[in-house]
């Protein structure tokens, strides 16, 4: 009896330990299974709910005309509304730091170029917390944009030289616009102004093109490098003059408008491109249907005409991967640009 006893109180004892060890079994599987099927699920299913675009410029530029044909084409492609939100202002910082701060899902994507994503940390890393090449993965290159010298029609040169003379004549007196401090409009005028010896006074738009095309047309600024999708209609119109382009040869759009180069100045002025970017750790499945979509409705012959008509040319990534290590190249190029020549935003 003794011994029975003993035996049943051992089985008590350790029947609730066998019970816990059950139920925490089942808990722990009704935790961990469900996980990766999940993540698959959603990945299959994106987008099921509307995608933001943010463009770091107010409306009217080249990079908001691209994002805005963007999101519409994958609209209609993936089912669900890409719209596209403007946030200007701060060199494109205040978009960058939205961009890169958002829920890394899909449902937060980014348009930049050249200067917000190549430039910026190399000129206000000392006051910004987002570090683009860190925070932000290239989806795929959209396109890329041609660049002139536009001048208001008020300015008396046709080239690049008559501008000089003019400048040297007048130090201080004429106004260069730019798509905001450290943009790379800003950078390739300070660049001609320093081989040209000159002076000029910067008028910086936190508004990008949208806001120097009118500066020129009204004559406030007089002078800018700026993307000819956002001037070629000005231009066409007698609305302002291209002096020069900064292409490796002559526009057929503008065929009596001589390059930098053969003006004088080989390497002075910059052909951007623009592209679609994700938080950094937005899931890899996720980043390559975007960029499967992207290419896909970029590569249309209709779109790729429609863009052409506007000065854009569609030039597509091989990859995510290879988009984000030419963004990391041109970040290290310029970096080295900037500290070359001791180049501080105050």
């Amino acid at each position: 009896m003794i011994q029975f006893a003993a035996a049943r109180n051992i089985r008590a004892r350790r029947a609730p330990r066998a019970a816990r060890f059950v139920v925490g079994a089942v808990v722990f599987a009704a935790f961990a299974l469900p996980v990766l099927p999940a993540a698959a699920q959603s990945t299959d299913q994106y987008p099921s709910r509307t995608v933001k675009i943010i463009v770091p410029y107010a409306p009217g530029g080249a990079t908001d005309i691209v994002a805005r044909h963007l999101a519409n084409k994958l609209s209609e492609m993936l089912g669900q509304g890409f719209i596209v939100e403007n946030r200007p202002g701060a060199s494109g910082n205040i978009a960058l730091d939205a961009a890169a701060k958002a829920a890394p899902d899909g449902y937060t994507l980014f348009v930049g170029n050249v200067s917000t994503n190549t430039i910026n940390e190399n000129l206000f890393g000392n006051v910004m917390q987002t570090r683009p090449s860190r925070d932000l993965i290239g989806v795929t290159k959209l396109v890329e944009i041609p660049h002139v010298v536009a001048v208001s029609t008020a300015f008396p040169a046709n080239t690049i030289a008559e501008a000089i003379e003019l400048a040297r004549k007048n130090p201080g007196k004429f106004n260069y616009a730019s798509a905001s401090l450290g943009s790379y409009p800003h950078l390739d005028m300070l660049k001609l102004l320093k081989a040209t010896g000159t002076d000029m006074t910067h008028v910086p738009y936190k508004g990008g093109a949208g806001q120097m095309v009118p500066s020129l047309i009204t004559n406030e600024t007089q002078i800018a490098f700026i993307n000819l999708s956002s001037t070629i209609e000005q231009i066409k119109a007698g609305k302002m003059k291209a002096i020069a382009t900064t292409a490796p040869s002559r526009l057929p759009e503008l065929p009596n408008v001589a390059t930098m180069a053969e003006q004088g100045f080989p390497g002075i002025g910059t052909n951007a491109w623009q592209g679609l970017f994700a938080p950094a750790a937005t899931p890899k499945p996720i980043v390559d249907k975007l960029f499967n979509a992207s290419t896909a409705v970029l590569s249309k012959p209709e779109m790729k005409e429609m863009l052409a008509r506007q000065m854009l040319t569609v030039t597509l990534s091989k990859s995510p991967q290879d988009f984000t290590e030419l963004v990391q190249k041109e970040t290290r190029q310029w970096g080295d640009f900037i500290r070359d020549n001791k180049i501080k935003i105050d």
